[in-house]
């Protein structure tokens, strides 16, 4: 495992925690148990800016085609975190108002009672749902990025092949090369063997010529010089 798949494991996980705790603190309404929880957020929050931080260092060393797909997962990672941190905001805003309300609200009525426990329920409820939907958020950014890992190992698989092929064929074209390069030289050499073969041809066709022409002189000279002389 890639040191890159590491922080996405340890950032994922801490999100979950995070977003788990943020919903404890929203059903939460012992003061100690809310102050546990915010210190433990407030922890956990800039660790999970710091593991984006290191993501993103790793991803400049990736090439191009992955480091686009990553780039895309980083960017949802960050609107994520930031999405946590505002909901966490909001939650500390909203106990810091109900404190306030509650400390002028005749907490003996019994109607009133009944009215709070009941809008406790609905937020613990709507609280579930919020955790489940981010569960599932991370769940398919999970699958997603497995998805995507695995296309970029099949791109690269098809470049090595095609890298593998391109050579092959460069390497048979450098032998056509060789191999017509010895093909030329020998026609050369031909061509140069059946010149010369033909230059003495004609030299002893010559030689033959002038022999028979010195031969005929010869015989007939002596014949035309006697019978001039008779």
């Amino acid at each position: 495992m890639s040191l890159l798949e590491q922080y996405e494991q340890q950032y994922a996980s801490l999100i979950a925690e995070i977003t788990a705790h943020i919903g404890r603190l929203q059903q939460q309404n012992n003061n100690s148990e809310r102050h546990d929880l915010c210190s433990k957020i407030d922890a956990s929050l800039p660790e999970a800016q710091e593991l984006l931080e290191q993501m993103g260092l790793e991803v400049r060393e990736l090439s191009p085609s992955q480091r686009s797909s990553f780039n895309g997962k980083l960017q949802v990672a960050q609107a994520e975190l930031k999405r946590l941190q505002a909901e966490y905001r909001q939650t500390k805003d909203k106990q810091r108002s109900q404190a306030n309300a509650f400390t002028t609200l005749d907490l003996g009525d019994s109607y009133e009672d009944v009215s709070i426990s009941t809008d406790q329920r609905q937020r613990l409820l709507d609280n579930s749902e919020r955790i489940e939907r981010t569960g599932n958020r991370l769940t398919e950014g999970y699958r997603v990025a497995l998805e995507t890992e695995q296309m970029g190992a099949q791109v690269l698989s098809d470049l090595h092949h095609q890298r593998e092929t391109l050579q092959g064929a460069r390497a048979r074209l450098r032998e056509t090369n060789a191999e017509l390069g010895r093909a030329s030289r020998t026609l050369n050499t031909m061509m140069l063997r059946a010149l010369r073969e033909k230059v003495v041809l004609y030299g002893v066709g010559v030689c033959f010529v002038v022999a028979v022409g010195v031969s005929l002189y010869l015989t007939f000279a002596p014949s035309s010089t006697s019978a001039v002389t008779s």
